[in-house]
């Protein structure tokens, strides 16, 4: 009767279950009729007693973008508030969730090779439970089994605040000793997602006991860091359909979150010494479009950062990733009226050959995207820029190629994500001829880093002598120095005292590499 009341739970129509072996065999799944392991769980409410966890320790390894790493903190904190341990070593856990990346054909095979590897492990820890999550398990579902049979749970880029209600029961079946013969399955849409992964801090009352998602290597597993930079999800999902693209599948259509709701929660992460705040979205300057007003001509997304940059304690506004079409006059000129907007714009350029931006389904030109980069340096000089390139994408020619390389050295990016075009199945990119030998996307993607390496050491070296604002942010990789972000989102390592986590401090630049800052505190005293 055990079994079969465990085996009753989590019905509703966004799972299914599929068997590991032909031995086990799953009921027939339908959105009326679910496939059910579990009894139906309501919100807020938990199939078992919370008692002391045997199998509680959780690593949660992250592939991808700030999206990613954003949804990671909030199933941490999450997790942590049913009594889950997040730990930093993926030895030392027992459950172990991949976080993934569908972008790049690449970036899903490196997931694929770790969690086949990881497989191994469970032949040696019978109560290890591995679990896929994200924008991969979002885009092959199921199908990942023929890979990976042994994986426990693949969940979906709506469903992260299910995962602990799916470890509850994992880990109360084996608990109970009952055989887990079968795959959670959960990549179904979800009706208000958006608003469901939010504040990834601990509670009010927790305050002591921060975040060790993102702890220093050596510091012990639940080494306390206080946290003074956050990511703030805004909207999810994506409307713009570019041909080269996944993410519309993987992250669904464009829906954003209250703008009350995202207020509230940059106040309370300034409550809790929050100085710095990222708002995320698949596509952030488009906003609320759907859902306010233009109101003197500012947009809902620049209504937004003016109500985050009143919130008294946050000191710096960033966000990520924009569109070209979305810097209107209004975004350009709130880098000049609002100071906590940091001077750094990360603008996707994906090519500068308008022919290829139309077969890109890009709806701007290269004339366009220079105007946007001129006008941001008017307003705001010493602007930092970064972008996104795609070289080799079907039918790119040598002299389109080099329109891309033009505009690329023109607008000296101080960063940038060059990537060689990969086929994403399901794609309009991928139905299109012409495609590139490896050998010619090769070449573009090496000219372009050298651009970019040119470009970086002259604007590191250029702010050598120079004295710039730093937030500390915590220990350095190493743990023997300290870490922190310049306005222009330059890294920095320095010598500093710990009490100066959370601060704006003054760093002279004494050295510098191509993409890091090392300096000395303007400080009296602090060594």
């Amino acid at each position: 009767m055990l079994e079969l009341s465990i085996a009753k739970q989590v019905a509703n129509q966004n799972r299914i279950i599929k068997p590991r072996c032909p031995t086990l065999h799953a009921p027939k799944w339908s959105p009326q009729a679910p496939a059910n392991r579990f009894p139906a769980l309501t919100p807020g409410a938990h199939a078992l007693p919370r008692t002391a966890p045997r199998v509680n320790r959780v690593h949660i390894k992250t592939y991808g973008c700030q999206m990613n790493e954003r949804d990671s903190e909030a199933v941490a904190a999450m997790l942590r508030a049913r009594g889950y341990r997040i730990v930093t070593d993926e030895n030392d856990c027992d459950i172990l969730l991949l976080n993934t990346c569908s972008v790049r054909d690449a970036a899903e095979q490196k997931a694929i090779g770790k969690a086949g590897y990881l497989q191994a492990r469970k032949k040696k820890q019978p109560d290890f439970v591995l679990g896929i999550l994200g924008c991969m398990a979002q885009n092959r579902g199921a199908a990942l089994l023929d890979q990976l049979p042994d994986v426990d749970l693949i969940v979906g880029t709506q469903k992260f605040h299910q995962v602990p209600d799916y470890l509850d029961n994992l880990r109360a079946a084996r608990d109970a000793g009952v055989p887990i013969g079968e795959t959670i399955v959960d990549i179904a849409e979800e009706a208000g997602s958006q608003n469901t992964i939010k504040d990834h801090l601990l509670p009010q009352d927790s305050v002591s006991q921060p975040s060790t998602l993102n702890s220093q290597p050596g510091s012990g597993a639940d080494a306390p860091l206080p946290q003074v930079t956050a990511f703030v999800s805004i909207q999810q999902g994506c409307n713009m359909d570019c041909a080269f693209c996944i993410v519309p599948k993987t992250r669904g259509d464009e829906r954003s979150r209250p703008m009350d709701d995202i207020v509230r929660e940059c106040e309370s992460l300034a409550a809790r010494g929050v100085r710095e705040i990222t708002l995320l979205g698949q596509i952030v300057t488009s906003y609320g479009r759907r859902d306010y007003v233009h109101t003197n001509g500012i947009s809902p997304f620049v209504q937004l950062i003016e109500r985050v940059h009143a919130i008294d304690g946050i000191e710096r506004i960033r966000f990520t990733s924009p569109h070209p079409r979305g810097f209107k006059d209004d975004l350009v000129a709130a880098y000049a009226r609002l100071p906590k907007l940091c001077p750094y714009v990360h603008l996707p350029m994906q090519s500068g050959s308008n022919r290829i931006l139309r077969a890109m389904n890009r709806p701007y030109t290269r004339e366009r995207y220079k105007e946007i980069v001129d006008a941001l340096r008017a307003t705001t000089p010493g602007m930092y820029f970064s972008t996104d390139v795609i070289v080799g994408f079907p039918g790119e020619t040598d002299a389109e190629f080099e329109q891309t390389r033009e505009l690329f050295e023109t607008c000296d990016f101080d960063m940038a994500y060059v990537f060689k075009y990969s086929i994403r199945t399901g794609t309009p990119a991928a139905d299109m001829g012409d495609q590139i030998p490896d050998e010619i996307k090769e070449h573009r993607n090496q000219v372009l880093l050298d651009i970019l390496r040119r470009n970086s050491e002259r604007r590191t070296a250029s702010l050598i002598g120079t004295t710039e604002e730093v937030l500390v942010e915590g220990p350095d990789k190493s743990g023997a120095r300290f870490t922190g972000r310049t306005r222009g989102n330059r890294v920095c390592v320095f010598d500093a005292d710990p009490r100066l986590i959370g601060q704006l401090v003054p760093l002279k630049i004494t050295r510098a590499s191509v993409s890091t800052l090392y300096g000395e505190l303007v400080l009296a005293g602090v060594a």
